[in-house]
């Protein structure tokens, strides 16, 4: 096809390497060894639109312009920031932070060769051993696990350099004691992430599309979407452990020794500081960008094998309107904030007062609309005629319900996280009555309400696109049209992704500014009235610039929040459709074995149950890992912390110190959980097929109830001590000390187990369609003995490793004796 074309130097590398993937199977021949991997791309070409004037290659060759499009507007917002006034002080702290998170992020580049090495191990056996697959197709593939590893590292470290530009230019503009800056700063930050995070996402899954010949597709789609999963998944568990050791450790110490917030005499306050871009944006960009990529393959995957190839046009119109809506929802992603940036300047640039939650609904709500508007008017004029005539809205009303929750769950989630919100004042009323018990006992009542309120949210739209699907119907040409209206629901949640990444990164632009303004010592400079006055033409407000950054904080803490709910959501919808694709291949196409996915098969039950087991373990283990890295890093700054009348700020080899102890801390927790991952997915998925199938189903179930429940309790105990500081000024109080100890609490609940459940539960999923093939492959081929051995071996590996991530990472001090509180030096 003369659109598929490669540019000449690499046309003849990638013919060759297609002539070694494996045949591709006849029409009707259903699922073949190798699975997604061999899945044919149709000839896109062969779809048109407008009555013929156009074709699906030449519409996605748009796609692409967007996808550009988005890199500029991301990359010139980048520029932009940079070139804001920011005081040398706040600069060097600024850099401080971003060299530190560059030496985490070499680090953890490092320890994801190593995990990729047992990934690729299976990847390898598998396709050259059992699928018979040429070295080819095995090379690609692994090729383009690298490639989807490399897009969610590098998307994460781009985060990071857009949020440490902007954190200190944050904290300068509050010196000028107007509030508009410190939003316009944030969120112009996030939105630069934000575009250029779905852009390149967009632009590698079209160019796969459009560049390379189409029977090599499969196996760039499936070694693609298994990289950037493995990716996302090492940096969100690391990157939440590692955050949270450092915040933890940092917090406590304002109730130990009675010092102020991000206190520069804290030595633990810059690992803090990295901790907020390590959890907070290296981990949800990454996050975001494996999640956007995973949706997508799990669509293309579900259309090639619920639609027969005899209609291959179908197929063919179906993937380049899916990609083209993507495009689409990147403009209006753009359109909008450019719209709401206006709309906040007019309201906002010279006011004294600001909500600074409001102009961020907004922004999420006006993108909403916008996107639903441009999905039904995309498909009315791309797929009119497609079906009976009346399949283009039924699908856009499926695609608005992800939409609308989009913009209808961070809605939810306020009610349970903001400082407005009743449940998170509850809080604060418990903990002024009660301490830190009550304030403990309220932020869990609040975590367990919103699961209810969420959980239904998402039943209600998944429960309207099953009703599209099957009581009005796409027709007779789709098996199991239900699936795919799930999957168009997680595909309608990312809609908005580029505004859903900008109002999640603006917490850690406006966490870290509050910390840069302190660290930087800013007011104790000499003559530094002065300086600003001469530099930068202006006269700061320290006062106001204080209770400015804090009040930020509060908005950035809730919408942090509003966005692990799309996420996990996100991971649990799509899942469905991923299932899907085991389940097509363990009953060839839904022709036989249906009943084995039934209560009645045990094994599916077993199934069950084990996922809940894997979630709660998971859990425990993170929570574990920041235990015992907390426990360090204050036992470290305890001893090393300098508080006489001559010291101004902690060193920076303490301050290093400080940073090595969360690394360590963060990878051996990591590694002990991924490889217990890695190994119960192979262990289960050699056990049984349909307990396998039970297993996941499970995971997503009980992992969409644990996150929720988790970021939103802990989202309440961290807006409830916002409260505390900046509504109520009773900082060193015991009120003070109460919501402290329930954000300690929170910090692991909401930033570390909850986040990292999406990419495991998306990773399991995964590396499962290929783990239950192998599976299923040794079985057919006469070695369901050594199926079985290897089952067990696997189980006992993922054992061991579950057994140390808590016993090989508890505290390592002796236990305490009476005797240690009868000797008052030691109280």
């Amino acid at each position: 096809m003369a659109s598929r074309r490669l540019p000449v130097l690499l046309a003849p590398l990638l013919v060759a390497l297609a002539g070694c993937t494996a045949p591709p199977p006849e029409a009707g021949q259903g699922h073949t060894g190798g699975g997604e991997a061999n899945l044919h791309l149709p000839d896109l070409g062969a779809a048109t639109f407008f009555g013929g004037a156009i074709n699906g290659v030449a519409l996605l060759m748009i796609g692409l312009v967007v996808c550009v499009g988005g890199l500029a507007f991301g990359l010139s917002s980048y520029m932009q920031l940079r070139r804001l006034p920011v005081h040398q002080a706040m600069r060097e702290v600024s850099e401080l932070i971003y060299t530190t998170c560059k030496a985490y992020l070499i680090q953890q580049g490092r320890f994801l060769m190593i995990l990729w090495a047992f990934i690729a191990s299976v990847i390898f056996v598998y396709f050259k051993f059992l699928a018979g697959s040429g070295w080819g197709q095995v090379f690609i593939i692994l090729a383009f696990s690298l490639i989807g590893m490399a897009g969610s590292y590098g998307i994460a470290w781009y985060g990071i350099r857009v949020n440490t530009f902007a954190n200190g230019r944050t904290s300068f503009a509050a010196l000028r004691g107007r509030p508009y800056p410190l939003h316009q700063i944030p969120l112009r930050a996030g939105m630069s992430v934000g575009m250029v995070l779905i852009s390149i996402e967009l632009l590698m899954m079209l160019v796969i599309m459009l560049f390379l010949p189409a029977q090599i597709a499969g196996s760039c789609f499936i070694g693609f979407a298994i990289g950037e999963s493995l990716g996302a998944s090492a940096l969100r568990i690391a990157g939440g452990i590692f955050t949270k050791i450092a915040d933890v450790g940092s917090d406590l110490m304002k109730i130990v020794f009675k010092i102020k917030e991000d206190d520069a005499r804290n030595p633990g306050v810059i690992a803090d500081c990295t901790g907020d871009n390590a959890g907070d944006s290296v981990g949800p960009s990454a996050d975001g960008f494996e999640t956007y990529g995973v949706t997508g393959v799990a669509l293309v995957t579900f259309i090639m094998l619920a639609i027969p190839p005899s209609e291959a046009v179908l197929q063919a119109s179906l993937l380049v309107w899916i990609f083209f809506i993507r495009a689409v929802m990147v403009v209006a992603s753009g359109a909008s904030y450019a719209v709401n940036a206006a709309l906040t300047k007019r309201r906002y640039e010279d006011a004294a007062e600001m909500d600074f939650e409001a102009p961020l609904t907004w922004l999420v709500w006006i993108t909403s609309v916008v996107s639903i508007v441009l999905t039904f008017v995309t498909s009315a004029l791309l797929i009119p005629d497609l079906g009976d005539g009346t399949t283009w809205w039924k699908l856009s009303l499926i695609i608005s319900c992800g939409t609308l929750a989009g913009a209808l769950i961070p809605e939810l989630v306020k009610v349970f996280t903001s400082v407005k919100s009743r449940h998170t004042q509850e809080v604060v009323k418990s903990a002024n009555s009660g301490g830190a018990s009550l304030d403990i006992l309220s932020g869990l009542v609040a975590g367990n309400f919103s699961s209810y309120w969420l959980g239904m949210a998402i039943v209600g739209l998944m429960a309207i696109g099953f009703a599209v699907s099957t009581v009005l119907g796409f027709g007779d040409d789709m098996k199991a049209p239900a699936v795919f209206a799930f999957g168009l629901v997680a595909f309608g949640f990312l809609g908005m992704g580029p505004v859903t990444i900008a109002v999640d990164s603006y917490g850690p632009v406006t966490d870290n500014a509050q910390s840069v303004y302190e660290l930087s010592t800013i007011e104790e400079v000499p003559g530094i009235t002065t300086n600003i006055e001469r530099d930068f033409s202006f006269t700061p407000d320290w006062d106001r610039a204080k209770g400015l950054l804090e009040e930020n904080d509060g908005a950035g803490n809730t919408f942090k929040a509003t966005a692990k709910p799309v996420l996990i959501g996100t991971a649990v919808v799509g899942a469905t459709t991923m299932i899907f694709s085991i389940i097509m291949g363990l009953t060839g196409g839904l022709e036989h074995g249906v009943e084995m996915l039934s209560l009645l098969h045990a094994p599916f039950l077993l199934g069950l149950i084990a996922g809940g087991a894997v979630i709660y373990w998971f859990t425990g283990a993170s929570i574990q890992a920041v235990t015992t890295g907390s426990f360090r890093a204050v036992e470290f700054i305890k001893d090393n912390i300098k508080l006489d009348d001559n010291a101004t700020r902690a060193s920076a080899e303490d301050s290093r110190r400080v940073v090595e102890i969360c690394t360590v801390y963060a990878q051996k927790g990591m590694f002990n959980i991924f490889l217990g991952v890695f190994f119960a997915t192979l262990a289960f998925a050699f056990a049984e097929p349909f307990f396998f199938i039970g297993y996941l189903v499970s995971i997503a179930l009980f992992g969409l109830y644990q996150a929720i429940f988790m970021a939103n309790a802990g989202g309440a105990w961290d807006n409830a001590k916002k409260i505390v500081e900046v509504d109520l000024a009773a900082k060193g109080t015991d009120l003070h000390d109460a919501s402290i100890v329930g954000d300690t609490v929170g910090d692991p609940y909401k930033d570390t187990s909850s986040v990292a459940l999406n990419p495991v539960i998306k990773f399991t999923t995964l590396f499962g369609l290929l783990a239950v093939e192998l599976a299923v492959s040794l079985t057919a081929g006469g070695h369901g003995v050594l199926v079985g051995a290897l089952s067990v071996v696997f189980l006992i590996a993922s054992a061991v490793f579950v057994w140390r991530s808590f016993y090989a990472m508890r505290i390592d001090a002796p236990m305490l004796t009476a005797d240690d509180f009868t000797d008052a030096s030691r109280l």
